[in-house]
């Protein structure tokens, strides 16, 4: 028999304690409210130990020895590959091996109670806890119940694919050794990153994309990324689909593809997106049920407030990746803060219906300014709309690009290669989006999420002067392109 159950209320109930839920929590318990995170797995979640941490640790020491193979003097004295084992070291000591502790340390002397166990709502301002300890927990929310829940793999409907032990983007920035030969499916940005990642460490690799690579950036970034792939040696196949995948019995697979060719690999890495994780959560229990066979989905009030609860009482949040708005961690901790504050100013009076645009309590970015960086050498990143995006969302809008061909540029590297694009409202006089693909271009991103969000004139941007000689001359350079 079930121990328990034992009986708690908080003011707050977040399920998820992943970045996101870390930050809702944190958010109302300084604002003097009481948070309680359920968690099942590892605290501090996907990023920090499945995702962008160690993926960027496996892509780092590549992107350092390039970087040094390209600038002479330095170039003459590296004379080593990289050292694999090394570099999994390294990425075993960011995501400390795998062990919470330190995550659960912060939790709990900031004042969160954490509760590890699978939680699920069993109706308004209610969750249960089927805790990992052998209890059961049922928790009331005086105020509010938060997903926080993050997001799951797509399984693309490949033959075989679901009968066989392949790769998902956890496997890989886990994988304990390098294999001989990889094979990618998606053309996304986690497959184009772990892709380039192995090849650096020794892997013979192959991507398969069913479109172009990275179709959400413009094209001509997302071409010097795939010169960067194929100069590691990727073989990328693009616009070619993933038919089956097949158990050889020798320690391999055999992908067959749509255009009749084959691949074989001693593992096949699938990464063809994500979606919400919100199975299990008990959603039907309060009228949130998916209907006609559809995937289940939230959508929100820019609070992060869940709308069309059958009820009307306002008590359901969703955060981060669960909310299904930007998967990206930087993004979720954003909406958290604003989701916390939000829910903190409601409990005391101090917020009714919804609140200004670009307020603390109002996740108004997400509209306007996400900034997503491609971590591969070169990078890739972005921010705001792209040309195509601000037309068809109704702006008056052009766009400025050209190559980066500046004296930083030139002192960077030899053969430096990049592109610039600045899309502008021209009604406003105002960027809606900026895009840079090159070396260390990530640097540059957060002048133009700046410009961005502050909706800066581009003649007063025009007197923001870039320090000589750096790689961000090309602001001025866009901006003298313009017409300024």
């Amino acid at each position: 028999m079930t121990p328990g159950p034992f009986e708690r209320e908080f003011d707050v109930v977040v399920i998820g304690a992943g970045a996101a839920g870390e930050n809702v929590a944190d958010r109302v318990v300084q604002a003097g409210l009481t948070a309680v995170l359920v968690e099942a797995e590892l605290v501090g979640g996907e990023c920090s130990y499945w995702a962008c941490i160690p993926s960027k640790a496996l892509l780092r020491s590549g992107t350092a020895l390039h970087g040094a193979q390209t600038a002479p003097g330095a170039e003459e004295a590296v004379t080593r590959t990289l050292d694999a084992a090394a570099v999994l070291k390294r990425r075993d000591y960011f995501t400390a091996n795998w062990q919470d502790d330190s995550q659960v340390k912060w939790v709990e002397d900031t004042g969160i109670e954490l509760i590890r166990g699978h939680g699920w709502i069993t109706g308004p301002r209610a969750v249960e806890v089927a805790g990992l300890d052998g209890n059961t927990y049922t928790l009331a929310a005086r105020h509010a119940v938060v997903l926080a829940t993050g997001s799951t793999p797509n399984t693309p409907p490949i033959e075989g694919l679901a009968d066989q032990e392949v790769w998902g983007t956890r496997e890989a920035t886990s994988a304990k050794e390098v294999p001989d030969r990889l094979a990618v499916i998606g053309g996304g940005v986690a497959g184009v990153e772990l892709a380039q990642a192995f090849a650096r460490l020794g892997s013979e690799v192959t991507l398969v994309a069913r479109s172009r690579l990275l179709r959400n950036f413009p094209e001509e970034a997302a071409q010097l990324v795939l010169a960067g792939l194929r100069a590691d040696g990727v073989e990328v196949r693009l616009h070619t689909s993933t038919e089956s995948v097949s158990d050889d019995g020798n320690g391999t697979f055999t992908l067959t593809l749509g255009d009749g060719a084959s691949v074989v690999a001693e593992k096949v890495l699938v990464s063809t997106g994500r979606h919400p994780a919100l199975e299990g959560l008990g959603l039907e229990s309060i009228g949130l049920g998916a209907a006609d066979g559809n995937p289940l989905a939230l959508t929100a009030d820019s609070t992060g407030l869940v709308t069309g609860m059958p009820d009307g009482d306002p008590w359901l949040y969703a955060v981060g990746d669960a909310a299904g708005n930007n998967l990206l961690t930087h993004q979720g901790k954003y909406e958290a803060r604003a989701t916390g504050d939000a829910i903190a100013a409601r409990a005391k009076g101090e917020l009714n219906g919804e609140p200004a645009p670009w307020s603390r309590y109002a996740q108004t970015a997400n509209q306007h300014a996400v900034p997503n960086v491609v971590f591969t050498d070169p990078e890739l990143a972005s921010v705001g709309r792209t040309l195509e995006q601000a037309m068809k969302d109704g702006y008056n809008a052009t766009s400025v690009e050209l190559p980066i061909s500046v004296s930083g540029s030139s002192l960077h590297s030899e053969h430096y290669e990049g592109w610039a694009q600045l899309v502008v409202d021209e009604d406003r006089k105002v960027l809606l989006g900026a895009t840079f693909a090159g070396p260390d271009v990530a640097e540059l991103l957060h002048a133009a999420t700046i410009a961005v969000v502050g909706e800066v004139p581009l003649d007063r941007l025009w007197h923001a002067v870039p320090s000589f000689p750096t790689i961000s001359e090309v602001w001025l350079r866009l901006l003298e392109r313009y017409g300024l």
